[in-house]
């Protein structure tokens, strides 16, 4: 598997696929023709479909200032490589010099269609969550600490920037009110879901109100343009950061044990990354929500000190029950229903934690055994539940 570098990646939203990855990949194209003079850029399948709502065509234009870009959106070419798929054409006087075609893959990553260079190294020899396990029971360690023995101990200052990142999107979002552009009229939520304490509020609906808060913080602040980290996606960034802050700051765990907890979520993201698909143009919400609350789950579990089988529980219930679910942003705008599945799957993690804490011996499913299953479901969901917009509450949706 590759590094957690490639996992998390710190940038701008509002979408991983649709706005990170095409903007690296017009950046590198650029790079690659210093002598251009204009460029043409051609987006196909989901990238064409909710471009427009991701700002795809914003980010591209950017990344190619200041020479002039032409943005094509093609909705109607179906024989594609990938749902995520643009071409990028460098001219010189109305000639052309050169032709990519290119894959946004999913968490930022680009996919360059016959290009000789190399992906990125794997640094993981294991990619089954069994086999990870069972390495580290031969050797009585923790899954933070075989992070580390493949990562290297360079990877705790990257995993710091990280922290430190999403704590400052949850302390930005919760400061924030106003309307997120687009045109859906969306009110940003933080703010009030912070500061607005039930009457009669219990323990565990102030559990629920701020772990909401912060989650739905991240994720206006994704919607917005700001700068978050893929966990493992933009469209599912708010989970990680809601519960992991949420419980450092309920049980005092120091910034250490919240890098620890990131190292096991990261694991678990690269799992269901090498395995299957974080992409929600290949394999809908489940690839995306269903992960990033995967992936809480573990972090959470690492830091409660929780053994290798209660870790693997906890992803195990909290993906499996994200099956199905499809990815249907209205407008092609990660807001409705992204934001407030963040929350939900926020609290879903924590739910997952507890369960794993009383049942986890008595399971039947393995971890691996559920990305398998997601990766088999996203294929064969229609392709107008994976992220174009064309099915769901993108379909049925009247203002």
């Amino acid at each position: 598997m590759e590094s957690l570098k490639e996992l998390y990646r710190i940038g701008r939203g509002p979408s991983s696929s649709h706005t990170m990855g095409p903007s690296f990949a017009a950046q590198r194209f650029r790079a690659a023709y210093p002598e251009a003079d204009s460029f043409q850029v051609t987006l196909f399948g989901s990238l064409a479909k909710t471009g427009r709502g991701h700002l795809t065509d914003v980010a591209v234009k950017e990344a190619l200032e200041p020479l002039p870009s032409q943005i094509i959106f093609d909705t109607e070419t179906a024989s594609l490589p990938h749902p995520n798929t643009m071409t990028l054409e460098a001219f010189q006087r109305g000639e052309r010099l050169g032709l990519w075609r290119v894959m946004s893959v999913g968490g930022g990553k680009i996919a360059i269609e016959g290009a000789p260079e190399a992906d990125p190294p794997k640094v993981y020899p294991l990619s089954k969550f069994t086999d990870i396990k069972n390495y580290c029971r031969e050797r009585d360690i923790y899954l933070w600490q075989y992070a580390e023995q493949c990562e290297g101990p360079e990877i705790w200052d990257y995993l710091s920037n990280v922290w430190e990142t999403m704590k400052e999107a949850v302390y930005r979002g919760i400061r924030r009110d106003g309307e997120l552009s687009g045109g859906l009229g969306v009110q940003r939520k933080a703010m009030y879901l912070n500061r607005q304490r039930h009457m009669d509020e219990s323990k565990e609906t102030r559990e629920n109100r701020k772990v909401c808060a912060y989650a739905f913080a991240v994720s206006e602040e994704n919607a917005g343009g700001g700068v978050i980290v893929t966990a493992p996606t933009c469209g599912a960034c708010g989970v990680l950061p809601a519960v992991m802050l949420y419980k450092q700051e309920q049980q005092g765990f120091s910034d250490r044990d919240m890098l620890k907890g990131l190292a096991a979520a990261g694991l678990i993201g690269n799992v269901i990354k090498t395995n299957a698909s974080i992409s929600g143009a290949e394999c809908g919400c489940q690839a995306e929500i269903g992960s990033a609350c995967s992936m809480a789950a573990a972090g959470l579990a690492e830091i409660y000190h929780m053994d290798m089988d209660q870790i693997e529980y906890a992803a195990e219930v909290a993906m499996e029950h994200h099956l199905g679910l499809t990815c249907d942003p209205i407008g092609g705008l990660v807001q409705i229903p992204c934001i407030e599945r963040n929350a939900v799957a926020g609290m879903r993690a924590i739910n997952a934690l507890s369960l794993a804490n009383f049942l986890t011996y008595t399971r039947k499913i393995s971890f691996d055994m559920v990305v398998k299953t997601m990766y088999e479901t996203g294929r064969d969901l229609f392709s107008k539940y994976r992220e174009t917009s064309e099915g769901g509450l993108a379909k049925v949706y009247t203002e």
